[in-house]
């Protein structure tokens, strides 16, 4: 199967956008443990990612709150759980590793809901940058920190960005 890509301008940098031509697959930070760049037999098609790239540019605008895309994020069961329950995470609001997995049913998988949350392949749009330490510390995020804390000032109106769509 092919895999598309092209990149996103974001507030965070140029963002990797992936997938297969119908579903988004994989969003990519530019920097982080989870710096991600694409592979060497991609074909890189912006066509393929005009809606994507509209919606993130509507989301760093502050106009958009939720997202209506085709996703078919990679991952075990369990993963997958995880990510369901992120994206019940409403736009500006936190919660931790340990509410996460007491909503799933798992109440004593914290850390395996940390490490879930890790693996997520659309950042972003499944927003893991939404859940935060039990403490209200940000805690690790693949696009690093900085961008985890960027996201979380976007959503509480502290800053909105505009990008070309």
């Amino acid at each position: 199967m092919t895999t598309y890509y092209c990149y996103c301008p974001s507030p965070l940098g140029d963002l990797l956008l992936a997938g297969d031509g119908i579903n988004l697959q994989i969003i990519g930070f530019p920097e982080g443990k989870a710096r991600t760049r694409h592979g060497d037999n991609w074909l890189e098609d912006e066509r393929k990612f005009v809606e994507v790239k509209k919606q993130l540019a509507a989301y760093f605008a502050g106009e958009r709150k939720t997202f209506d895309l085709a996703l078919a994020p990679q991952g075990t069961e369990f993963q997958q759980t995880v990510w369901q329950a992120l994206r019940k995470i409403p736009y500006g609001k936190t919660c931790s590793y340990g509410e996460i997995a007491q909503q799933i049913g798992k109440p004593k998988a914290s850390r395996a809901v940390g490490a879930a949350n890790g693996q997520n392949p659309l950042p972003i749009i499944i927003p893991c940058h939404r859940v935060i330490g039990s403490t209200g510390k940000l805690t690790g995020f693949g696009g690093g920190i900085a961008a985890k804390e960027t996201l979380l000032n976007l959503e509480n109106d502290a800053k909105h960005f505009q990008l070309e769509a």
